[in-house]
């Protein structure tokens, strides 16, 4: 008992006024939780596109600051409607958590998985240049390839196309206008048969593949939950 009692904060003030202050750590910890409410997303327990938003601003930021590079994968579920229309939305809600855990155990601890929205992720990589990005895409890619969802004890495998660029210091792009850019690497990837990574060259960091918005529409189309 004496333990435990040694174990809680000292009191700022005369005693009395600590009566209360199991209730104030039980308020504090309910507002840690709030806060990660806020910011994450309840299905697949990644970060949500809230905090996407706000993550990719700060990192930007320190690239100009630090010159140190920031990657961005943005990821899409291949023919995920299909998947909804066969096996019904349950079933569809387990690929998104399957995927999820294949992102956490293959990312690093620094790095910003989210729920773009739907069936599409974004992941932030910080300080990574072109190269790392794109093997850890790779990587990301063969793992959801190769580890299917058990359904009713049979394997349902799913396929991602990706979309992988870095923000570099010299960049004048905005966040917004960056994330466009990755996308329209994603939208690539699947016009040339989806299942694939689609990045910048190299050498010149010039994005290929890039594709007209009727084709965006019609490629998106297909795997969207409306479409």
């Amino acid at each position: 008992m004496r333990e435990q009692e040694n174990k809680k904060p000292r009191c700022p003030v005369d005693a009395p006024s600590c009566e209360h202050i199991d209730n104030l750590l039980a308020l504090q910890d309910e507002v840690i939780s709030l806060k990660e409410l806020v910011l994450t997303d309840p299905l697949t327990r990644l970060f949500n596109f809230r905090h996407f938003s706000q993550a990719l601003e700060q990192e930007l930021e320190r690239t100009h600051r630090t010159a140190q590079p920031t990657a961005l994968i943005m990821l899409d579920l291949d023919h995920f409607k299909r998947v909804n229309d066969t096996w019904g939305h349950d079933v569809g809600n387990q690929v998104l958590c399957h995927v999820a855990g294949l992102m956490l155990t293959l990312l690093r601890k620094i790095d910003i998985p989210c729920r773009y929205g739907g069936e599409e992720f974004a992941l932030i990589l910080p300080g990574t240049p072109l190269p790392r990005a794109i093997n850890a895409a790779r990587r990301l890619r063969t793992a959801i390839k190769e580890t299917p969802v058990m359904v009713s004890e049979k394997p349902l495998y799913v396929t991602a196309s990706m979309g992988v660029s870095v923000y570099q210091r010299s960049s004048n792009l905005s966040a917004e206008a960056f994330v466009r850019q990755v996308d329209e690497l994603l939208y690539a990837a699947k016009s040339q048969g989806r299942n694939r990574v689609v990045h910048p060259d190299l050498e010149t960091m010039r994005p290929a593949g890039q594709v007209s918005a009727d084709e965006k529409a019609a490629l998106y189309g297909l795997d969207s939950p409306g479409g």
